[in-house]
């Protein structure tokens, strides 16, 4: 409906909603099964934003977390993150850590740290964390193994590495392996892991 006043030189008109939409849609819009559609609608843009705006996390899975904590705070002297929001909802255990190969596992899975808050966290980049878990099992000669399943988490480890300038050396590309070694010259293997 529109209604035009005349004042003067001008004609004013007045808008009213219901001459942009037809009497039925107005009527559904604001029936009960209306406002539950705009309401999920609403829900569903606030968790877009809360998730797009939740940091990425890399979880690295080690055989030792006190070296590891050595080794990430002393070495590479990455500092201490917060537990991301979505990690106090057991997000990481839907990821299928069951599905991890036996080689890489600890034979003591009594404290696999698969819990989302056990562990360490790193600020690894602006918006990329690293989250550092127990469960991996020895390497080679006794080494310290750190499993990880996503490369461009080694990747960045590699150039933090790199850029602290410690001794490294890569023994395979794909998938990506290397070794590196600690204040103590312990040698730590970095693998990982294929699908």
């Amino acid at each position: 409906m529109i209604n035009a006043v005349y004042s003067g030189n001008m004609i004013i008109y007045h808008h009213y909603l219901g001459a942009f939409l037809p009497p039925i849609a107005l009527d559904s819009l604001f029936s009960t099964q209306g406002i539950m559609v705009m309401l999920l609608v609403a829900y569903a843009g606030a968790m877009w934003m809360f998730l797009s705006s939740a940091p990425k996390v890399y979880t690295m899975m080690v055989s030792d977390l006190r070296i590891a904590q050595q080794f990430y705070e002393g070495l590479l002297n990455l500092p201490v993150a917060d537990i991301p929001l979505h990690y106090y909802y057991n997000y990481e255990q839907a990821m299928g850590a069951g599905a991890i190969d036996p080689m890489y596992m600890s034979a003591n899975p009594t404290n696999s740290g698969l819990n989302g808050s056990d562990g360490l966290w790193y600020q690894l980049k602006k918006n990329t964390q690293l989250h550092i878990i127990s469960g991996a099992s020895g390497g080679y000669k006794d080494r310290q193994r750190h499993v990880c399943f996503d490369r461009s988490c080694l990747e960045d480890v590699l150039l933090k590495v790199q850029s602290r300038r410690l001794k490294y050396k890569i023994r395979r590309d794909k998938p990506l392996n290397f070794l590196v070694k600690d204040m103590e010259d312990r040698v730590i293997e970095m693998s990982e892991v294929s699908n």
